[in-house]
């Protein structure tokens, strides 16, 4: 298989007294690598705040243009979203584009996307993003990238304000049949869920930082326990491998079924726009009955990428739902494990003892509320039978002269459902 070509980049951060700034800049570097950008060299300055016309102060600019001359850096990539001007301005300067980090992000998305929807939410983001930067070089390059339909033929065709505008209103329509695409889509996918509702199962979502081995932990699950072992999702080391939520039922030996499902991951500073457009891409998430909140245990970051997790959370409006930590890759450390302290767990997703610890965990929080019961069904009540064999945990059947005696774990929902075939003195739930 032929190596990827990598393009050589200089990346830039401001160090305004930030506490996360060596991890926000370690992880600009992971977002280039993800996106085919070699860095060759990375600059720095201590400002109390950006420039407001080149980011960097004049003796910094200057000095990064002789470093992109020496190095024969193609692109210089910012850690921060710039203006339209300091992108301009810094590009008369170093003589190469300039790519912020929203604009690396939104690169990268566009790359990942595979499902119609994960493709039109990327270019109404980039659209979006594109549409105060018509003048500038670093939105044609963003156009080459992304490849949205936009295109670099509309950007610097003139010079004229005419021109921009017709080029906003060019790209305002674009926006506006997008959404109207979402909407349709959107209603398919609404369809799906209620339809995976109606059938009343719990629901787990692994939540996280990107490439923290939530589709890793998934695809363990889904070997051992999943209705369609050959169901798995795809997984790669880098951020972002995929960006569509995918949604698996598993069935454990007990009988007790669960939906589970693997949204894409975050990362600090993820652009508004992206955010906004893949809000309904996190509607497993927001509407889950346990989150399980997957950490790389073996980097040196992993409190910042909590910090980013959940106020990530927070930005798309999930509420505060109950939630176990699974601080994953402990094999890439001295740390003994499966280990469990309350509902936090450390594991590596490729251990068979650390995959029966955390469904032992999933299981005791998302089916705490079931209850033991045995029920007496008449022969003409198949249905009722059927029905406790598919969503019950069936410990024992029995078959007596006036009909099928079932004991099982149900949910306080169906205890009640079915208290008329209950039988109560053979009954052992706690009521």
């Amino acid at each position: 298989m032929a190596e990827i070509e990598t393009e050589p980049v200089i990346t830039i951060g401001l160090n305004t007294g930030e506490t996360d700034y060596d991890y926000s800049m370690a992880e600009l570097d992971a977002l280039c690598e993800a996106n085919a950008l070699a860095v060759v060299e990375t600059v720095t300055q201590n400002l109390n705040r950006p420039v407001a016309a080149t980011y960097f102060g004049s003796g910094k600019v200057d000095e990064l243009a002789t470093i992109v001359l020496d190095t024969g850096a193609t692109m210089v990539v910012a850690n921060d979203e710039l203006t339209p001007s300091q992108i301009r301005n810094l590009e008369a300067v170093v003589k190469v584009p300039v790519m912020d980090r929203t604009g690396l992000i939104l690169a990268i998305f566009s790359n990942r996307a595979q499902s119609r929807e994960a493709k039109l939410q990327v270019e109404l983001a980039s659209l979006q993003y594109q549409m105060p930067r018509l003048h500038t070089a670093a939105s044609q390059r963003l156009d080459q990238q992304t490849g949205t339909s936009a295109g670099g033929g509309f950007t610097n065709r003139g010079a004229g304000e005419g021109q921009r505008e017709l080029n906003r209103r060019v790209l305002q329509r674009q926006i506006n049949h997008i959404r109207h695409e979402l909407k349709d889509v959107n209603k398919a996918a609404e369809t799906k869920r209620q339809q995976r509702e109606r059938v009343q199962l719990p629901n787990v979502a692994l939540i996280g930082y990107t490439n923290a081995g939530k589709s890793t932990i998934m695809n363990a699950l889904i070997k051992r326990f999943g209705v369609n072992e050959d169901k798995q999702v795809m997984v790669k080391n880098m951020l972002f491998a995929t960006l569509d939520t995918s949604v698996r039922q598993l069935q454990f030996d007990d009988a007790k079924k669960l939906l589970l499902s693997d949204t894409v991951g975050f990362v600090s500073k993820l652009p508004t726009t992206l955010v906004e457009a893949f809000k309904s891409t996190l509607y497993e998430a927001a509407n889950a009955d346990l989150l399980v909140q997957v950490v790389d245990y073996s980097s040196d970051n992993r409190d910042d990428m909590m910090t980013t997790t959940m106020d990530t959370l927070h930005e798309i409006g999930v509420p505060d739902l109950p939630m176990v930590t699974v601080f994953n890759k402990a094999d890439l450390t001295e740390t003994d494990y499966p280990f469990r302290t309350g509902d936090d767990l450390i594991i590596s997703a490729n251990d068979e003892a650390s995959i029966n610890l955390l469904v032992d965990v999933i299981k005791e929080k998302v089916f705490k509320d079931y209850v033991t019961a045995t029920f007496l069904v008449p022969f003409d009540k198949g249905d009722v039978v059927s029905y406790l064999n598919d969503h019950a945990s069936v410990l024992a059947t029995e078959y007596e002269a006036t009909g099928t005696l079932i004991k099982a774990e149900v949910t306080t929902i169906d205890f009640h459902r079915f208290s008329d075939y209950l039988v109560e003195d053979r009954d052992s739930a706690n009521n």
